[in-house]
């Protein structure tokens, strides 16, 4: 035994160095011989194997089908060192038409369905290429590609195929190999083709010039692209990302709206989707679906989605496609073999990457031909000689005693070769006649000119692009199909803004979320001095809650719960008339299912000089400048960041003209401090104190930005107890603080649950927790202390509470644009109560004699006052 390696050479191996060299060794062969496609003919190696071995059976489209399993067994004796399985699957993809954009194989029996149904055992279909595969074939046996050696060294394979058709952006390829991943998304062959003809006359043509011809992916099953910007990173950088939508319409049966799908995204599974667009609609997640059922047929898809009798499908296709694959995003990466080395192309590098392929093949077959060409008329010129000479070299034949010595006296007496002088002891004694004479003369001058013909092709460029161009125009002619995925465009990415007049519009929003524009103008076609109502139309349970001039290129705001800030600008907000219902703004903006609308703010601007604050339900507040927030995005920004557990409450915009912020709790604490106690900070911080809660129990419920103490506060509680407090009487303290009693609480009047601004040209809406919505008009709200707790405003049963209060515009409320272009407001007596300058968007509003406070209505007197002042 200690002997036993005397005289072997032993070297010392470092383990670290032998794992990464078989990994790497392990790696490449993933790469480069299973997953990842060739950009020459865009084939993974299983697929071109396939495709090879159908060729070799001669499977062609015109020949009868064959058993798959024969073809499958063909592939793994011959040239796939794997498993039968993963021949098969590849195999029943290429003739799946959901999957491919231009099926390879014909496909006879059960090969799954786009419900996720598997195809059937091999034993039991079968197959045959397609005529489009047929192309991608074409010229093999011309010598236009390498063969290697397959995997046990005893018969050939192709290296590549010689496709005519560009197979990698047509069909596509998903693979997932050692440190890098492929998915390219299947495209429209007429487009490709126009690309790719363009590409010939412009070698350095830019992806944008060629996205002039190809708009986009061209899935199989359709579906809609929405928004471009994903399809540019991904043609100009080979990286990117596109959403992609079901295609739907609606159809209505009563006064029910049916959503119903026509097409899906790539790759989505339709009966799993019915399912979880079923189990959503059991488990309340999506409201107002009442019915999903599949219709689908031999015509194509159609998913039925029955919606209540209340329900809005703009809502409910909002839900959808944020909780279901109704919506998904897809990938790009243009990951693809070169010359043995894996690469992220861009789309003129593929299209170039292809032509650069076509003309090696033409190249290699015009050599093909013309050596060929030149074999045969060298032979014909040698039996020309013994045609010319017949009588001679049929006594040279007669007289030499065997085959070798006939050859060699021929090849002596007239100068031929071995071939010509073996072609010529073949030659039947009927090629001898006049026609046959005839004939050979013939094919040879035929062969003269093919041989100049194949020739000028190798020494012109121009000719190359020529057969180039004239096969494309071929395949194109054959095979072209219409686009089936459409392309939205995205108001995120395209900047139309100059595109639309700034024209001042009314925006109305309704508590609900309601929204609508309308034009200024809709007002002016009455005659002078006429009154027009702001009228909507909303449901029973709605009111209008926001109502102000803006105009068409002026940005609203939208604060979130969540801390997230969202823009929408006035123009992307659907045009009614004045007694439209409007449109959702959860269809307008990206709203995430958990999110809920805090604050809406109009602003013309994102000017400096101005902040917008936050005030959240553990007492947080923060400033930040107004500018941080103009860099628009779809998906919102973030606007401050939250603690566990916390919330935002509401947001107020402060300007120069801002002194205080108020603070105002459920458990009837207050706070005022000067808006220069928070200092500004950026997007991403937290805060800081606003108020300090005596009790653990204690929350934010409302907040605002004071101009002057000549402001008026209306505070409100469960019980529909309020009152009307003047600013000054809140003591001005630090921020931080415990701040004042904002009401005296009692078991009568409940906690406080929010305050408003008072307006006497505004009326005041309550809603209770059971639906019941009052109107109140401020001015019967008696004005009180502050340590007080006010008058009943509205009566609410014993299980039922005020739960939101807004302002709104009073009901008889109307408008009229004057001589001047102004917008003028009147109350229902006819008095002038606000005038707005459409030019700077100033508000006045007439001064009017004060009332005494005792001469101001109240619906009852106050319960009960407490003049002590809190120290």
């Amino acid at each position: 035994m200690e002997n036993l390696f005397e005289n072997q050479d032993i070297i010392d191996i470092n383990i670290e160095d032998s794992v990464k060299a078989s990994y790497l060794d392990y790696s490449m062969s993933v790469i480069i011989g299973r997953a990842l496609p060739d950009a020459k003919d865009g084939l993974k190696p299983v697929h071109r194997r396939i495709l090879y071995a159908m060729h070799d059976l001669n499977i062609s489209s015109k020949s009868a089908y064959k058993k798959s399993a024969r073809i499958v067994g063909d592939v793994i004796g011959k040239y796939h060192p794997h498993g039968d399985t993963s021949v098969y699957d590849a195999l029943v993809r290429m003739a799946q038409d959901f999957s491919m954009r231009a099926p390879l194989v014909d496909g006879q029996g059960n090969f799954g369905s786009i419900d996720g149904d598997n195809a059937a055992a091999m034993r039991y279909t079968e197959a045959r290429m397609t005529k489009i595969s047929e192309e991608v074939l074409r010229d093999i046996d011309k010598d236009t590609v390498n063969f290697v050696a397959n995997y046990d060294d005893t018969m050939k394979e192709p290296a590549v195929l010689p496709t005519r058709v560009p197979t990698l952006l047509l069909n596509g390829s998903e693979g997932i190999a050692v440190g890098m991943a492929t998915k390219i998304p299947p495209h429209n062959l007429s487009e490709l083709l126009d690309a790719v003809l363009h590409v010939i006359d412009n070698p350095s043509a830019t992806a944008d010039e060629l996205m002039e011809f190809i708009q986009g992916p061209d899935f199989p099953i359709g579906g809609t692209i929405f928004g471009r910007r994903g399809i540019i990173d991904a043609y100009n950088t080979g990286r990117g990302r596109v959403r992609i939508r079901a295609k739907h319409h609606i159809e209505t049966r009563g006064k029910k709206e049916i959503i119903v799908l026509d097409e899906l995204p790539y790759q989505v599974n339709k009966s799993r989707l019915i399912e979880l667009i079923a189990n959503l609609a059991k488990d309340k997640q999506i409201e107002g679906i009442s019915e999903v059922r599949d219709e689908s047929d031999r015509e194509g898809i159609r998913v039925v989605i029955e919606l209540k009798k209340d329900a809005m499908s703009e809502i409910v296709l909002n839900n959808l496609y944020k909780s279901t694959p109704m919506e998904t995003t897809f990938g790009i990466i243009l990951l693809a073999v070169h010359n043995k080395e894996p690469k992220v192309f861009t789309l003129p590098q593929l299209l170039n990457v292809f032509l650069s392929h076509r003309k090696t093949v033409i190249i290699r077959r015009t050599i093909f031909d013309l050596e060929k060409a030149k074999a045969r008329a060298h032979i014909l010129e040698g039996l020309k000689i013994a045609v010319d000479n017949i009588d001679e070299v049929v006594k040279i034949i007669r007289a030499s005693s065997n085959d070798q010595e006939a050859k060699d006296s021929l090849m002596s007496r007239f100068d031929l070769s071995i071939i010509q002088a073996q072609a010529i002891l073949d030659m039947r004694l009927g090629r001898l006649t006049g026609l046959n004479i005839e004939k050979l003369e013939a094919e040879y001058q035929e062969l003269l000119a093919l041989i100049a013909e194949l020739e000028a092709i190798l020494k012109s460029e121009e000719k190359l692009n020529e057969i180039i161009r004239e096969e494309l125009t071929d395949i194109k002619d054959r095979f072209s199909t219409n686009r089936r995925t459409e392309i939205e465009d995205s108001y995120d990415e395209i900047d139309i803004e100059d595109l639309i007049p700034n024209e001042p519009m009314v925006v109305t929003i309704t508590h609900n979320g309601y929204v609508k524009r309308v034009p200024i103008k809709s007002y002016e076609k009455q005659r002078r001095g006429g009154k027009g109502k702001v009228a909507v139309t909303t449901h029973d349970d709605d009111f209008i809650e926001k109502f102000f001039v803006s105009n068409t290129h002026d940005t609203l705001m939208f604060i979130t719960n969540m801390g997230q800030l969202y823009w929408l600008k006035v123009y992307r907000i659907p045009e009614g008339s004045r007694t439209a219902k409007g449109k959702a703004v959860v269809n307008l903006i990206n709203l995430r299912p958990e999110e809920k609308i805090m604050a809406i703010i109009p602003t013309p601007d994102f000017d400096e000089s101005k902040s917008l604050a936050f005030f959240t339900r553990n007492g947080i507040v923060k400033r930040t400048n107004l500018s941080e927030f103009s860099n628009i995005r779809s998906n919102g920004v973030r606007a401050i960041v939250l603690d566990d557990l916390d919330e935002i409450v509401t947001a107020k915009i402060t300007d120069v003209e801002t002194q205080f912020l108020m603070i105002f709790t459920s458990l009837g604490q207050c706070i005022r401090f000067e808006v220069d106690k928070t200092r500004e900070q950026g997007r991403s911080t937290r805060g800081v104190r606003g108020i300090k809660f005596k009790h653990d129990t204690d929350f934010v419920v409302d907040a605002d930005a004071i101009t002057n103490e000549e402001q008026e506060l209306l505070t409100v509680s469960e019980k529909g107890i309020g009152k009307r407090t003047q600013v000054e009487e809140y003591r001005c303290t630090n921020r931080a603080g415990s701040g004042v009693i904002s009401m005296k609480l009692s078991g009568k009047t409940g906690n406080v649950i929010g305050e408003v601004l008072v307006d006497d040209t505004q009326d005041l809406m309550l809603l209770t927790s059971i639906g019941k919505m009052i109107r109140v008009d401020m001015n019967t709200i008696r004005k009180a202390g502050r340590n007080t707790s006010g008058v009943i405003i509205v009566n609410v049963d014993k299980d039922d509470k005020v739960v939101s209060i807004a302002k709104c515009p009073k009901e008889d409320e109307e408008i009229e644009v004057d001589e001047n272009g102004n917008v003028i407001r009147y109350n229902e007596d006819g008095e002038i109560i606000e005038s707005i300058d459409l030019e700077s968007g100033e508000s006045t509003t007439p001064s009017n004699e004060v009332k005494k406070e005792n001469d101001t209505p109240s619906l009852i007197d106050n319960l009960e006052e407490n003049k002590d002042e809190e120290e």
